[in-house]
């Protein structure tokens, strides 16, 4: 295939504005699938992603359409995610594009997300092709949506698409715009072998399957090549596509996009973003990787029986080669034993990460309450990172505690902009500024990570009856009041509730974790004592009455101090069960203090 003929491009917009609906139009209207064979979400290819309805993983594709001019392209598509957690995702995949369709719902119009992504794309140096999708929706209001393209975004009116990827409206008009707007990829085949690594999975058969877009020079099998960042050599065995299937080619060239396998098995020997060569004939310059991404939230992942120790690092370190912004490191805990502290960019992508680990690797897993990272400053000046409570060190120790801070940017009707703006002073906000953009208002705060990531979404699309949308980026660390809250349990801290919380929130949250706790952990033969403890003092506490048992059910009538001296026995075995007896906390209890 020429390479003027090909044309690489992702497809990138805010979460439900149906991009996964549009990949799989393309792929009925290019032939690469059977009707008979068709389903939705054709590229979603994890159960988690269907049952979710929403797109978790990066999917590449190649395509082959014959233009109106008789010519014959191919189409290398990567359908991206829409949630802000897996923004990562799509940063990868634009890397290995000239192009991207930015695709809006019409009755949505523009929102956070596709501001965002747009700017990414932007970033990436592409062509960005402007696309209204859901056209055939009642009441659509097209010329909404193109005023919001041109007036915020500056798109001009003869790029704007108009389709409807549910009933196939305009998809051979879009398909003859992608052939003339998005340019070729550049490169030259002759050169010497420099490609990409933008994504990997793990297969139990082949290995690990790279994907690679080729820059230069040309890739078959039995080549001899080199990881170049990590210094690794090994002999390709498999090159291919994904069409959807994966399918063994001859060989590719500068300008495509594949995949290669060659009996690589431990995921610590290659990574994302770096550069592919010959061995025997290297390329001169590496390529750009991509930026090493900061986990916003951390947590502690265990297996509920000790023997998963082994099995559950195996399963971390594979799922980490499709995951690269998840990060870990190995820890231990009193209540445990040995397991993971665990590193996420928010808590959708921690609980996916957790429902792949339990799913694809058969783990039955505990996850300790989520925490952000803290900086310490402590009073001879050094400065610590605190991912996990109790690393804290002693209050004399510390001079001040810093805590993360996110830019947040709402887009809301004007409408509900009195809601939104006091939601976000309640949350710890610090107002920044606002504009108009088109008939809405975008709102940007300061506001500390720990107060967005649990609900914050939710709740700005229940103030804005669903209209309201939210992105935001790390901004830096600012000094905060800030606690550790300890659950005991019969006077024993169980580390696993420890967290930091904000001074104001401390009564509240202790309070809300006693309570939950109370009711979810079962009598036992002793009477159980739980309290919240912060800044060293209690500040919240409950009972959990012992198992009753009637130990004078056999004395039938007789002297009552028969029946004194059974009580007394009895009240001084459930004294000893106390302090020797082990409480058990059920799995759902760690379930729910997650959702506190």
């Amino acid at each position: 295939m020429r390479q003027s003929h090909i044309r690489n491009f992702s497809i990138i917009a805010h979460i439900d504005h149906g991009k996964s609906t549009l990949a799989d139009r393309f792929l009925l209207f290019a032939g690469a699938i059977d009707e008979r064979k068709f389903r939705h979400q054709m590229l979603d290819d994890m159960d988690l992603e269907r049952e979710r309805g929403i797109t978790i993983k990066a999917s590449a594709v190649r395509l082959s359409y014959k233009a109106k001019d008789g010519q014959d392209y191919i189409f290398n598509l990567i359908d991206t995610p829409g949630h802000v957690d897996f923004s990562y995702e799509v940063e990868k995949s634009l890397r290995a594009c000239e192009g991207a369709l930015l695709l809006i719902d019409v009755s949505q119009g523009v929102e956070s997300q596709t501001i965002a992504n747009y700017y990414l794309a932007i970033d990436s140096n592409l062509e960005i092709l402007p696309v209204i999708n859901k056209i055939d929706i009642a009441n659509a209001d097209i010329d909404e949506a193109k005023r919001q393209f041109k007036e915020i975004l500056k798109f001009r009116e003869e790029d704007i698409q108009l389709v409807s990827a549910k009933e196939g409206i305009n998809i051979d008009l879009l398909f003859e715009k992608i052939v003339s707007f998005i340019p070729a990829p550049e490169g030259d085949p002759a050169a010497p072998l420099k490609a990409l690594i933008f994504d990997m999975k793990y297969d139990i058969y082949k290995g690990i399957i790279i994907y690679i877009r080729l820059v230069d020079g040309a890739i078959k099998s039995e080549a001899n090549i080199r990881f170049m960042n990590v210094g690794k050599e090994f002999v390709v065995q498999e090159v291919g596509i994904f069409a959807p299937e994966a399918k063994q080619v001859q060989g590719l060239s500068a300008g495509e996009v594949g995949y290669i396998t060659c009996n690589l098995h431990d995921p610590k020997e290659v990574r994302v973003g770096d550069t592919m060569t010959e061995v025997d004939r290297p390329t001169a310059k590496v390529l750009e990787g991509y930026r090493q991404l900061k986990p916003l939230v951390f947590c502690g992942v265990y297996p509920v029986n000790a023997k998963d120790y082994t099995p559950l690092r195996e399963a971390i370190d594979k799922l980490r080669l499709s995951d690269p912004s998840f990060v870990y490191e190995q820890e231990s805990s009193q209540s445990f034993g040995h397991g993971f502290r665990c590193g996420f960019l928010g808590l959708l992508h921690m609980e996916i990460v957790q429902e792949r680990l339990e799913r694809e690797y058969d783990l039955n897993l505990i996850l300790t309450t989520p925490n952000v990272g803290y900086k310490i400053v402590q009073r001879d000046g050094t400065v610590m990172d605190l991912e996990n409570p109790s690393d804290l060190p002693n209050g004399s120790e510390i001079n001040r505690i810093e805590e993360p801070v996110l830019a947040v940017s709402i887009l809301t009707p004007v409408t509900y902009m009195d809601q939104v703006m006091e939601l976000a002073k309640r949350k710890r906000g610090a107002y920044q500024k606002s504009e108009f953009i088109g008939d809405r208002m975008k709102i940007l705060f300061d506001i500390p990570l720990s107060e967005v990531i649990v609900d914050f979404n939710d709740l700005i699309k229940s103030a804005t009856r669903g209209y309201g949308s939210i992105d935001y980026e790390f901004k830096g660390y600012a000094p905060a009041q800030i606690s550790r809250l300890e659950i005991l349990i019969n006077d024993e801290p169980c580390d696993a509730f420890s967290c930091m919380v904000h001074k104001e929130r401390a009564y509240d949250k202790g309070l809300a974790l006693v309570t939950k706790l109370k009711d979810l952990i079962p009598q036992q033969l002793f009477e159980v004592r739980i309290q919240a403890q912060a800044d060293g003092r209690i500040i919240s506490s409950a009972r959990v009455k012992a198992a009753g048992k009637k130990v004078t059910a056999k004395c039938y009538g007789g002297d009552i101090t028969r029946k004194r001296k059974l009580w007394e026995k009895q009240k001084e075995g459930k004294k000893k069960l106390k302090t020797i007896g082990r409480v058990e906390v059920p799995q759902e209890a760690f379930l729910a203090v997650l959702k506190i």
